[in-house]
């Protein structure tokens, strides 16, 4: 049985173990030149050398990944892109090398059963002055000091949604970045809603209390604040972000006013959760329920031989992605999943549902925006005009909002603006695009070679 795994985050890593273990063959490919995703990031081998005290923290999952990807029947792909799924011969296409890179070879696999752990991306809700530069994501800014050793800015202020703001916090503070405050929108009474209905099935993940405690006394012993029911609401500066403005939020996150209160800061990473990255599933024809792949009890997609694991079937974490993707191996390589795999899956999947219900995305957040707060950076196209170009009866439906307005067409191909844009005009649209990811017009026309030996 020959694997091909998509992603080598939690959710492939796990389904390269499990698919090797029912005895598959298994290729896994990643973007990056390192495995392990956004979660277990971790420095590079050159910066590692020179810090050896680094490479200790994370050992065992470092020790794990180089297991699974050195053993005899695994073949690691890194620095390689899947830019098509051809669902007729269900060929996947791809591109090895750097991405900026000018050599890149062409590429083609035909596996028995394709495995998309392709995760998710920041969703950062739009906000004046949010194109400044020196506001990030806090993806971005965990990547930078995870990955690099390299903070940000000096001063840096983490809001949004979600407990992703806290490892974020304590990775800004371990490469010397003072931390003004850390915000969580949604109020006390939200977050504790939905974290303590029926807490005792919340027994199996003891764990993650450990984990929020050592997050709790890192911002107390650095005297970061955590404010709760706060936002940002403003970016100020002329060159850059010099300021931001941040007010309290009701439980829809309409902004209470008078609450307004300024920091000073020369950076500001936002999240308001995660956006799945589904072009590639929708590429090879699977359905999506409200955005997310739909999967059955051992993650296989509505198309035959496609499996699906991770963030992209819905936003979960870490732990939930690594079950999920246990599963899918298992029965992507012909397998039968175990009791102990489907009940750990679906353990991790009740912890994932108490979280979106802890952290939801107030539905009054648009209150925040003016005319002229630009919504899509890629083209500049601001709130009034894809407020007028929605109401506009003459041009219906989303295809001629992106044509009237741009939204979405710039470089980014609407990853950053697509979901915000999309709950503007009431859709949650995805169109299927035979090239997934950027490709150059010369690698394009250039020859295919078969799969390698």
């Amino acid at each position: 049985m020959n694997v091909v795994i998509v992603g080598a985050g939690p959710a492939g890593l796990a389904a390269a173990e499990h698919a090797l273990r029912a005895g598959a063959q298994v290729t896994v490919l990643d973007q990056a030149e390192t495995p392990g995703g956004q979660y277990h990031r971790m420095l590079p081998e050159a910066y590692a050398a020179k810090r050896p005290d680094r490479i200790q923290h994370g050992r065992a999952e470092f020790d794990r990944r180089r297991r699974v990807l050195t053993h005899p029947r695994c073949r690691w792909w890194p620095g390689s892109t899947v830019w098509a799924f051809d669902r007729a011969e269900k060929r996947v296409h791809i591109l090895r090398g750097p991405s900026d890179g000018s050599g890149r070879r062409r590429l083609t696999l035909v596996p028995d059963a394709l495995i998309l752990a392709t995760g998710a991306h920041d969703r950062t809700l739009p906000f004046p002055g949010w194109e400044l530069p020196g506001v990030y994501t806090v993806g971005a800014a965990q990547a930078l000091a995870k990955g690099e050793r390299v903070a940000i800015g000096g001063r840096v202020l983490v809001a949004g949604a979600g407990p992703f703001l806290l490892p974020v916090a304590e990775s800004l503070l371990g490469v010397g970045a003072e931390v003004v405050a850390v915000l969580e929108a949604n109020p006390v009474s939200t977050v504790r809603k939905g974290w303590s209905s029926q807490p005792w099935r919340l027994a199996a993940h003891a764990g993650k209390a450990g984990e929020l405690a050592r997050y709790a006394a890192t911002l107390a012993r650095h005297r970061v604040p955590y404010l709760m029911g706060r936002a940002v609401i403003e970016a100020r500066g002329a060159d850059r972000v010099r300021e931001v403005v941040t007010a309290k939020v009701r439980a829809d996150w309409s902004v209470v006013p008078g609450t307004e209160r300024t920091y000073e800061v020369d950076a500001v990473c936002v999240g308001h959760g995660f956006s799945p990255q589904p072009e590639l599933a929708v590429a090879a024809g699977c359905v999506l329920d409200d955005g997310f792949v739909r999967v059955d009890a051992a993650q296989r997609t509505t198309v035959d031989g496609v499996f699906a694991a991770g963030e992209i079937t819905g936003i979960g974490g870490a732990i939930t992605a690594a079950a999920e993707g246990a599963v899918a191996g298992r029965a992507a390589a012909g397998g039968t999943p175990d009791a102990a795999l489907l009940r750990a899956r679906d353990r991790a999947r009740t912890f994932a549902e108490r979280l979106a219900a802890a952290h939801p995305i107030g539905q009054a957040w648009r209150s925040w925006l003016r005319e002229d707060t630009i919504v899509c950076r890629c083209e500049e196209t601001t709130y009034g005009e894809l407020t007028r170009a929605a109401e506009d009866e003459s041009c219906p439906g989303p295809h001629a909002l992106k044509l009237g307005t741009r939204a979405g067409l710039g470089p980014c191909q609407g990853r950053i603006c697509g979901p915000t844009v999309s709950e503007l005009r009431g859709g949650t649209e995805r169109h299927h695009r035979p090239i997934v990811q950027p490709i150059r017009l010369g690698e394009l026309a250039a020859r295919t070679e078969g799969e390698p030996e």
